[in-house]
């Protein structure tokens, strides 16, 4: 069974955590590239990041700039900061009350499918959602979860943008907890139009307890993948 090494960062700044999630992206890569040019097997490590960001928006790399409805001044009063950045996908929000995971896998110790991995990064949230009777779906042609797909009140409540190179993955999902969605009206979400976005807090009508989400996350993440999570302890 492979392993994973938890972190939660807590609260941090976007750019930290990227650079971060870059710097072990990069060791992987290097550890691969060196097992292949030598003929070496050395052994990968496998990471999952839980981290809160401050007020920010970030624009994928095919991402279209004006779905940022915000000038930047404006950006500067909200408190909020803009990234232009090397995951696929369009625009999106992070922030408080938002749980945001990222997992930095070498799919080769699991499965070299990006289409599957992308799935059960939905899977496990949907799972996560069916624990707190939210009927969480897909919608076809657009990552993510979703909720009343195919009827006028679909909704997003987890976005999904990742990068990926030999395999190697980064960035992650992001699933709105107690998030304020007024944040959302700043941008055209994911780049679509006429689609609401949503909150388990939203849904439910009360606080949520993160921790517990996380929890779950972990515990859904852990089946889908056939892995178990440890604590890091870097070298």
């Amino acid at each position: 069974m492979q392993q994973i090494h938890l972190q939660d960062l807590g609260l941090t700044d976007y750019k930290l955590a990227l650079d971060y999630q870059e710097k072990l992206f990069d060791e992987t890569i290097k550890i691969k590239q060196k097992n292949k040019n030598d003929g070496l097997n050395l052994p990968t490590q496998n990471h999952f990041l839980f981290v809160e960001h401050p007020h920010v928006y970030t624009l994928g790399k095919s991402g279209d700039f004006n779905n940022l409805l915000l000038t930047e001044a404006q950006l500067k009063a909200k408190g909020a900061a803009f990234y232009k950045i090397n995951r696929g996908g369009d625009i999106t929000y992070h922030g408080p009350g938002q749980i945001v995971g990222y997992p930095i896998l070498d799919l080769d110790n699991f499965f070299t499918d990006i289409h599957k991995y992308m799935r059960n990064l939905e899977e496990a949230i949907i799972r996560t959602l069916a624990e707190y009777n939210i009927m969480g779906t897909r919608s076809d042609g657009e990552t993510g979860v979703w909720l009343d797909v195919g009827t006028p009140f679909a909704r997003k409540i987890c976005a999904l943008g990742v990068r990926s190179s030999r395999w190697v993955t980064m960035h992650g999902f992001a699933l709105n907890v107690n998030t304020d969605l007024g944040y959302f009206d700043n941008i055209i979400p994911c780049g679509i139009r006429g689609k609401a976005v949503t909150s388990m807090q939203g849904e439910l009508g009360k606080t949520i307890d993160q921790d517990e989400v996380k929890v779950k996350i972990l515990k859904h993440f852990a089946e889908l993948f056939e892995a178990e999570f440890v604590n890091y302890s870097p070298n």
